[in-house]
């Protein structure tokens, strides 16, 4: 369970990222939030592993509170949180399996991760997690000989292989085609669903947040303006997300492109 109580977040030059959030995330949810740029959604996302720190109130984790966290605590924190990025943060010139494995790092130390010294059953839980997200045919491939859907595949498959309790995605699809993104998706939903992983996802699109999500968080201005399961979404809820009518631009297609498809699939 991840509690915000009165949580607040004051940048040094002034801006206020997150102001007043009170709301919890209870385990195996599938949460997406979803906002405009700048409406604080990475900023909440990154307060649960302390990528950024909240300047007052409380952020529990299993009761605890992380805002105190520092140095063993805290590594062991983020060893229990994956994160999943936007921009894929593989290391272009590994392959597919090291990256993977690098996922174990919080559990074997630094000095074995760079001797590649990991063991027998971490190399076979890599080899598992590549398979579940269908890229266990590009083992040794480099990761930037990939495309932007299959890096993202490597990458939840290196979340996996770190065994978190939960899993932040920041713009995991922003990146992506529609076709492309649908498929991330689906894989991160089935993980959450198959493991009972708690998974928070920012996204802008409206269509796909309500398509995966068992509850959506809707930010503006750095406050909480709706939090409920998404059968409570309707057309006013995302007029005071957005602050205006929805527009197409707010929605992300959910067709098919044949090419595309057949290129994500490899």
């Amino acid at each position: 369970m991840i509690t915000f109580k009165d949580v607040s977040l004051v940048y040094p030059n002034g801006t206020k990222g997150l102001k007043n959030i009170n709301t919890t995330i209870n385990e195996g949810e599938f949460i997406v939030i979803v906002g405009l740029s700048g409406a604080g959604k990475s900023t909440f996302i990154r307060s649960i592993n302390r990528m950024v720190t909240p300047t007052s109130g409380e952020l529990l984790v299993d009761d605890e509170n992380i805002l105190n966290y520092k140095g063993k605590n805290l590594r062991h924190l983020r060893t229990k949180i994956g994160m999943i990025f936007q921009n894929y943060n593989l290391v272009n010139r590994s392959s597919v399996m090291k990256n993977t494995i690098s996922g174990r790092l919080g559990h074997t130390g630094t000095l074995r991760s760079i001797l590649n010294l990991y063991s027998k059953d971490d190399r076979a839980m890599a080899y598992d997690n590549l398979k579940r997200v269908n890229i266990d045919d590009r083992i040794y491939n480099r990761a930037d000989q990939l495309s932007g859907g299959q890096q993202q595949r490597v990458s939840i498959a290196r979340v996996l292989t770190q065994e978190p309790n939960v899993i932040l995605a920041d713009e995991p699809v922003a990146s992506l085609d529609p076709p492309t993104s649908h498929q991330v998706m689906t894989y991160l939903r089935k993980v959450n669903q198959e493991d009972n992983i708690t998974t928070i996802v920012n996204l802008h699109f409206i269509d796909m947040a309500m398509e995966y999500a068992d509850r959506i968080i809707g930010m503006r201005d750095g406050e909480v303006v709706f939090d409920g399961p998404v059968s409570e979404v309707d057309e006013q809820t995302f007029e005071r997300i957005y602050d205006r009518p929805i527009h197409d631009d707010d929605l992300r297609g959910s067709g098919t492109d044949e090419s595309a498809s057949k290129d994500e699939s490899k």
